[in-house]
């Protein structure tokens, strides 16, 4: 499938874009904006890894523990849909300054004191102001770089993501374990503060929409199409694409959500790992996954240049991501011993966790401009109320089957990325889709 620019489009200063993009001034926005997601992650994963310690200071239960994170998710989703409606309508650089703020504010009563009922609260809000971080990220990086030179972009704010963690979590952990975890919570306040202001700095909106400006090649005559930007939302909801990619984006993202709030508490309670060991080994599933980002970017970015389809090229490459990080999921119920248990579980995790690139940039292909946002914005609704079950779902089953019920856990999200993978490849296909939208 090719793109091609049809038509010049102007930003918000009036000046034509030009068709190639990119550019310093794209990069420097994608490098601010592969750092809004570090501090987005490390601010959702500050609690898996002080769960023994806040659970020990609240007196929680695991089934306690996992509802104080699942409520972090509770206005998440909401909030993901509001707000990518809105960046259709207004500056997605003035959205991203108010989440960080917001981010900051909401740290702040679980970092004075208080109990479970303020650490609750705290999270609802500071979910709230997370929700609409990564579609809205996504959308204020793609609309700096054609479709066809979307994936490394795209992969890198993704990235982040994974970054967020790794670079985070053994200084975290550090401060969580020498000053307490409310101490880490005051550290992340400040990390988003500090963004903010760098973002109110340089921060700019990208001149290119994610479908606008480009036209598709009709698969048989070669004809272009466009996708109309009035094309109603139920449309593209109804898609096989935006179906399978929010399907399969769906069980990566549980595995997101079990890495995030426990796979702290299975490495040193299930696994017997040291706290300090566990503080190190739970950034290895981050750096596989980085590496699987940087990747599949590559190989997708090279397969579409190459004239190859968005099916295969971002369909067929994602689902083998998560078949191969179900695979080893399930593979660790054959193996005895927590090495090689600890292997499997970081490549699974790590793998099957990496499907957000794919996910956002197969949608922001079939959506018009003016659809973007909120394309985006639904799919990331859907796809984190993950965030919302797996968190309360494993505490349950640790209360009630002990250090066995993290295994059961590590399973039940293999099988889930074995859905995951058969609707990456049976699905998506954004050239059928695309066709049938611009009728």
């Amino acid at each position: 499938m090719s793109t091609a620019p049809t038509m010049s489009q102007k930003s918000s200063s009036g000046a034509p874009d030009r068709p190639h993009g990119g550019g310093g001034r794209a990069w420097t926005v994608t490098a601010l904006l592969v750092v809004f997601m570090m501090v987005n992650f490390a601010d959702k994963s500050v609690l898996g890894l002080a769960a023994d310690e806040i659970r020990a200071d609240l007196h929680l239960s695991a089934t306690q523990f996992g509802l104080a994170n699942s409520a972090f998710f509770l206005l998440f989703s909401l909030s993901a849909v509001v707000v990518g409606l809105v960046a259709d309508r207004v500056s997605p650089r003035l959205l991203l300054l108010a989440m960080a703020v917001l981010w900051s504010v909401a740290q702040a009563p679980a970092a004075f004191g208080g109990g479970l009922a303020v650490l609750i609260t705290s999270r609802v809000v500071l979910g709230a102001a997370e929700g609409p971080a990564f579609p809205v990220a996504q959308q204020a990086t793609l609309a700096w770089f054609p479709n066809h030179r979307r994936n490394l972009p795209g992969a890198l704010i993704t990235l982040g993501v994974t970054l967020g963690v790794i670079v985070s979590a053994p200084g975290l952990s550090w401060v969580i374990q020498h000053h307490g975890w409310r101490a880490a919570l005051w550290v992340l306040a400040g990390a988003g503060l500090v963004w903010a202001l760098a973002w109110k700095a340089f921060g700019a909106d990208g001149r290119h929409g994610a479908g606008a400006g480009q036209t598709r090649a009709i698969p048989g005559d070669g004809a272009p199409t466009a996708v109309p930007s009035a094309v109603p939302y139920r449309r593209i909801f109804a898609t096989r694409t935006w179906i399978g990619a929010t399907l399969a984006y769906f069980t990566s993202y549980w595995s997101v959500a079990l890495m995030l709030v426990w796979l702290p508490s299975y490495l040193r309670n299930a696994l017997g790992h040291p706290a300090h060991t566990a503080a190190l080994l739970v950034v290895v599933p981050w750096a596989i996954g980085a590496v699987a980002l940087l990747a599949q970017a590559g190989i997708t970015g090279r397969l579409m240049r190459r004239g190859v389809s968005s099916r295969r090229a971002r369909g067929w490459v994602g689902g083998w991501l998560l078949a191969v990080g179900a695979a080893c999921l399930l593979a660790q119920t054959l193996v005895d011993g927590s090495d090689g248990k600890t292997v499997l579980v970081a490549l699974g995790f790590g793998l099957g966790g990496s499907y957000a690139t794919v996910a956002a940039t197969t949608v922001a292909e079939i959506a018009p401009a003016g659809r973007s946002g909120g394309s985006l914005g639904a799919m990331n609704a859907v796809v984190t109320a993950a965030g919302l079950a797996a968190p309360a779902v494993v505490g349950a089953l640790v209360d009630a089957q002990g250090n066995n019920g993290y295994h059961l856990a590590v399973t039940f999200s293999g099988v889930l990325l074995v859905i995951g993978a058969a609707a990456s490849f049976l699905l998506i296909d954004p050239a059928r889709d695309i066709v049938r939208l611009s009728r």
